[in-house]
């Protein structure tokens, strides 16, 4: 008897944000300048929002300085190799 094939698993509303902000911060233009500015859609999650940035704030090498307007500002440094 063949057996059927799983659903595929929707990605949460964590790994839809988590992918749209990974890929502003893999942009060429925040890779050369090493940042890149975030922004809470409307539509996402305050706790998951919360939860990123949490996540992005215990990188080694990454700061995170929220902006009046209610932006994040993420920066990092590439630490140079021995």
């Amino acid at each position: 008897m063949a057996k059927k094939a799983a659903a595929p698993r929707l990605p949460s509303s964590y790994e839809v944000l988590g992918a749209r902000i990974q890929k502003i911060i893999n942009s060429t233009g925040a890779q050369t300048s090493k940042r890149a500015l975030i922004y809470k859609s409307p539509d996402e999650s305050p706790d998951d929002w919360a939860q990123l940035l949490d996540a992005i704030d215990e990188e080694d090498n990454v700061t995170i300085a929220h902006r009046d307007d209610g932006g994040v500002q993420v920066s990092w440094v590439v630490p140079k190799e021995d």
